[in-house]
Order: C-alpha cells, then structure tokens, then sequence
C-alpha cells in the first residue's frame, strides 16, 4: 500500500485497498449464504422448494431495505467506521448461528445478516467517495477496483464454502462464511486509523450538519428539470425490477435446477467427478470480472465517437441479454423427460449471458441515481434504487416456489418472455425518458 502522499496521488488512495480487502471478504460471506440458503433448507431442513423460495426472497428483500436505517444511523449518529464494524459483527455473528440445525437458527441468523447488512454495505461505500476529491479523475477507476473486490469474493464463496457444505457439512460452509467475515473486519480494524485519512468518523454535530445544510439551500425548491430527472429514477426502477426478478432466480430455483436437473458429472482420463451445484454460483462473477474492463471499455470508446446508447437504451439491451439466456434454457429443456438432465454448459452460457446484461444494466443504473439526484436527495434516492432490488427479490423468491408446478419448459418460459415484453415497453418511453434527463448521458 502507498503510504506518503505523493504516492497516493500517482495512484489510489492507500484506504482503497483497505475497503477492497474488507469488502471481498465481506461479499464471500454474502454469496456464499446465497449459494448455500435455498439448498440447506431444502436439503437439511428439508422443506419443501416453496417454503423454502419464499424464505429466500423474504430475506434478499429485507437485505436491500436494511441499507436505508444502517446509512441514517451511520450519518446521523455513530459514523460509517462504527457502521461497519457493529454491521461484520452481527452478519458473522448470523453466518455462524444460520448452521445451528433448525429453522429457529434460521430465523435469528436470517435477523442478524439483514441487520448487520444495514449498516455494513451503505457506509463501506460511502468511505470510498470520501477517499477522492469531487472531480477527481481517480474515482471511476476506484470504483472499478473496488468492485472487482466484490466480485472476487464471490467467485471464491461457491468454491470454498460450497465445497464444505455439501462434502463436509453445511455448518462448515456456514461457518466458512461467518470466518471469512471475520477476517474482513479483522483487516478493517487493523488498517482503519492507518490508512483511511480520517474518512468515516461519527459526525461531531448533528444541528451544526443541518445548519451547514441549511446555508447551501438545501431546502429551496426544485426545478422542474429536476422533478422530470428524478421521475426518470423510479421509472427505470421500475424496470429495473423486470430484470432483478428473473436475474435472481440465480440463488433460488437455478440452484435448485442445477442441484437437481443439471448433468454435472465430468469424466477426465477415466476418472469421473461430480461438481458441486453451489460451485455454479460462481460462474456469475467469474464472468463479471472477466467481462467488466471490456464493456467500460466499449461504453467509453463508443462515447468517444458519439454513439454510446442512452441509458434506456442499455437497460433495453440488458433485458434482451437476459431474455437470450433463458431462451438458452428453455431450448434445452424442451423435450426432457423423466431422468433427462440438461448439460451444464447451457447453464454457463445462460449465466455468460446475464452477465452480459448485468454490466449493462447494474452499474449505469448506479450511476445514473448519482448524475440524476439533486445533490441534497441522492441518499435517499439511491436508496429508492435499491428498494426495487428489494421488491425484485420478493418477487423472484414467490416465482421461484412454482417451480415444482409446472415443467422445466414452461418455467423458463415466462423468464424469457418477461424481459422481452419489459423492453418493448420501454422502447415506447425511450423518447420521453432521454427528454427528462435534460441532456445526461
């Protein structure tokens, strides 16, 4: 890490690396709870894949609510450094009690992960936009970085703790998670007064906030040009939620498909070998990481040159990526019947496809809420944002339960047709959406 100031200001700031090492261990503890939650319940605790889908979108939807308590409490009172370290307690404190061998654990470690989820997520990122300077020319490739972090960290959950709990025990795999969690806020710890230049610290005080708030006008009304920006947030919200619906079926009934439905025995040089269906879930990131300099690249080159898509337009190709994917998934499953199981490469290639529109959809749309927001309302915008993942994780975790009702067919069907129809709808706004955004790009 560069420690003087010289350097940092060739490279990152030294804290990046800090908040990118705690955050990937920080998302192998989330992802692996998702690789593992919906299998553990149906497997151990054997309920039925209903009950058990519900229990999973109840709990991604109240993960993406916590964040709007954890970050007032963080700003308000306690500060995102103290945020952080009650949040990797109570999570860790959840991954380990998740394990226990009941659905009382269930239900109190299901309580401790949203809580600590709440105020861990808002405020590690919220240090990272403190590291830079408003115009610095450094925070987009920060960011870069340190999303890479969260996506390394999940591409190692459903190797390490999904190996351990479905060839060791699903305590271990729970307990990995809870460890790993650990070991981010044990870094956290370690390196917070070093290397965070006084970033995060718990507001001295609060009426000496307001009144700063207040001299910058913070209560003056807004334009019409900034009512017509902000409507454009809640409609691609809205959309947003068409895609994270089936997107999240990833954690909930392709899990159990790929358990279940999916020919995962290799054979090499006469020796063959089962792949454990929790490793799938990292398909998702490896792609991520492999894929995601390539389309910043393409957004950028394509800007330079003038036809860079607007953002309804990318959020339109996100849902024909993900429509491709499933329509990859239902050409497979046409015709199975009985024991046939479908290839896993047709669930790698569905799941390269979603990642393609997850790079098209997820980061722009994170990025249109801060170009979009009136500086005093993009807290709380952003946190709209999210209640439309915590909307779509409701309603993938209900989709999901159906499984059991109909064919492999037919439900990849409505995943399919769901984006399709999404995208023609929002091709009839495009005009009026790129209006309202009053010249962003």
């Amino acid at each position: 890490m560069p420690q003087n100031s010289n350097e940092t200001k060739k490279g990152h700031p030294a804290g990046l690396y800090l908040l990118f090492a705690t955050e990937m261990w920080e998302r192998f503890s989330f992802y692996s709870l998702k690789a593992l939650f919906v299998l553990y319940l149906t497997s151990a605790l054997m309920l039925d894949k209903q009950e058990a889908s519900a229990h999973f979108g109840t709990l991604m939807s109240l993960i993406f609510l916590s964040p709007l308590i954890g970050g007032y409490i963080a700003d308000r009172w306690i500060g995102q450094r103290s945020a952080i370290i009650i949040g990797g307690i109570l999570m860790a404190a959840g991954q380990f009690a998740m394990g226990g061998g009941s659905m009382t654990y269930v239900f109190i470690a299901m309580g401790l992960i949203v809580a600590g989820n709440g105020f861990f997520k808002p405020n590690i990122s919220s240090i990272v936009g403190e590291l830079y300077e408003k115009n610095d020319p450094r925070r987009d490739g920060g960011f870069t970085i340190f999303y890479m972090g969260i996506n390394l960290g999940s591409l190692l959950a459903g190797f390490i703790a999904g190996t351990l709990a479905e060839k060791v025990g699903w305590g271990w795999g729970f307990a990995s998670a809870g460890i790993g969690m650990l070991i981010g806020l044990a870094l956290f710890l370690w390196g917070q007064n070093k290397y965070l230049q006084g970033k995060g610290l718990a507001p001295r005080r609060y009426a000496a906030q307001q009144k700063e708030e207040k001299t910058k006008s913070i209560d003056a009304p807004l334009t019409k040009n900034e009512k017509q920006r902000i409507a454009v947030i809640f409609i691609m919200a809205f959309f947003s939620i068409f895609f994270w619906t089936v997107f999240e079926q990833k954690g909930a009934a392709l899990n159990l498909i790929a358990k279940e439905n999916l020919d995962r025995v290799i054979t090499i040089f006469g020796h063959s070998f089962e792949i454990p269906a929790t490793w799938f879930q990292s398909v998702n990131p490896f792609f991520i990481i492999l894929l995601a300099p390539l389309f910043s690249k393409t957004w950028i080159m394509l800007g330079k040159i003038g036809k860079d898509p607007s953002i309804p337009a990318k959020f339109m190709i996100a849902f024909w990526f993900i429509a491709l994917g499933y329509g990859l998934l239902l050409t497979a499953s046409i015709g199975l019947s009985g024991a046939d199981k479908i290839g896993m490469l047709w669930l790698i290639g569905a799941y390269l496809l979603f990642t393609m529109g997850e790079l098209c959809l997820s980061p722009v749309g994170l990025s249109m809420v801060t170009k979009l927001s009136p500086p005093k309302f993009i807290s709380l915008l952003m946190g709209t944002w999210f209640l439309a993942n915590a909307a779509a994780g409701k309603l993938a975790g209900f989709y999901s339960g159906l499984l059991d009702s109909m064919t492999l067919s037919q439900f990849f069907t409505w995943p399919t047709l769901t984006p399709i129809a999404a995208s023609l709808l929002l091709l009839v706004l495009i005009k009026p959406i790129n209006k309202w955004m009053h010249g962003v790009k």
